[in-house]
């Protein structure tokens, strides 16, 4: 219990900022329309490269005998994978909608 008080304590400000960043999100996210929603979740998920170059540069800097550093670096790389693509994919979807049919 000690340990975790201490770490609570030397990570304050950092919790704190965590904190303040949901509330902002929060309220950022909750004053968009409905109607454009699908575009930024579809960009958000675009950003999900950034995930996955940080997951390759952990499990290229992890030690071979880090097991638990490569699984989460492994499961990052195709989750975050996986919402690109699935953010492509919608977004393709929602622009076929505005393209005149032939």
């Amino acid at each position: 219990m000690g340990n975790v008080l201490e770490w609570i304590n030397s990570n304050q400000q950092v919790i704190y900022i965590v904190i303040l960043m949901v509330f902002v999100g929060i309220e950022v996210i909750g004053r968009v329309p409905a109607v454009l929603h699908t575009p930024l979740m579809s960009g958000a998920n675009a950003i999900h490269g950034v995930v996955i170059i940080g997951a390759i540069i952990v499990m290229g800097q992890a030690k071979t005998d880090n097991y638990l550093a490569l699984v989460l670096g492994f499961l990052a790389v195709v989750l975050g994978t996986l919402n690109v693509v699935g953010g492509f994919v919608v977004t393709d979807r929602m622009l076929e909608m505005f393209r005149k049919k032939k």
